[in-house]
This record gives structure tokens, sequence and C-alpha cells, in this order.
């Protein structure tokens, strides 16, 4: 295996982890503080947009260098 191949490997990993590990700490978030389903429903797209931003380059990236 390449190192190449390998780094691509684990930045993907790595990121899909970090990704679901954010998810789960705006879910702790909005359960300590009691947001409720609308404020757990704001927190996740307010918080998560960033993360779907990131997704999206990504995406982007690899469809333009084809």
């Amino acid at each position: 295996m390449s190192e190449e191949t390998f780094t691509t490997l684990t930045v993907s990993v790595f990121c899909t982890a970090l990704i679901a590990y954010m998810g789960f700490i705006i879910y702790k978030l909005a359960k300590d503080s009691k947001a409720g389903k609308y404020g757990t429903l704001v927190l996740f797209f307010v918080l998560g947009f960033g993360m779907f931003g990131f997704i999206v380059k990504t995406i982007l990236t690899e469809v333009l260098q084809k």
C-alpha cells in the first residue's frame, strides 16, 4: 500500500469518526441543556452546518479533480 493510499484512507476514516463524535457532543449538549425538540434541531442544524460544509468541500474537490 502506498503512502498516498494509506493517507487518503486514514483521513477519510478518522474524519468520519470525528464527525460522528461531534454529533454525539451536540446531542449531549442538547440533552444537558434541556433544549427540547426544537432546540435540539437548531443545535444540530447550526453546529452541524460546519461539518456539512467540510463534507461538501471534500466531495467537490474529488469531483473537480476528475
